[in-house]
């Protein structure tokens, strides 16, 4: 039995739970503050603490160690990471976190989708009633009655 630390369930569970503090957090702090700017100032605290962990446990790399077509998709990810980010902190300045988080999370739909569509990925019909199943859930959790 591999340690549960290796395994990416154990990951993506952290993660789920950090994106949860994210959205609770993000909410209280965006109340007094021009929600592009909190995005900046969360975004500095995240290149700070990620360069503290890369120095700290030795995984610097040389840049001339990541090939061209790395970086092409690194920047596009990052475009992308930065735009779903001012747009995520403009829907909790916005709405209530409760129900902006679950919308935000309909991007687990979307990965699916584009996983099928442009990496060749394959799900089976459990995999697709489950996506339903999700965008259902995040629909009805966003819903206002």
């Amino acid at each position: 039995m591999k340690s549960v630390i290796v395994s990416w369930q154990f990951w993506a569970l952290l993660s789920a739970a950090f994106a949860a503090l994210t959205a609770i957090f993000a909410k209280v702090g965006v109340e007094n503050v021009n929600s592009d700017f909190a995005t900046f100032i969360r975004t500095v605290v995240i290149v700070l603490v990620l360069g503290g962990i890369l120095i700290g446990t030795q995984q610097w790399q040389a840049l001339d160690s990541v090939s061209g077509r790395t970086y092409a998709f690194l920047l596009l990810s990052g475009l992308a990471t930065g735009a779903s980010w001012l747009c995520y902190f403009r829907a909790l300045k916005l709405g209530d976190a409760a129900r902006v988080a679950p919308i935000d999370k309909l991007s687990v739909v979307l990965v699916a989708i584009f996983g099928v569509l442009f990496l060749g990925e394959r799900l089976s019909g459990l995999n697709w009633a489950g996506i339903a199943l999700i965008a259902a859930g995040a629909v009805l959790v966003a819903y206002k009655a």
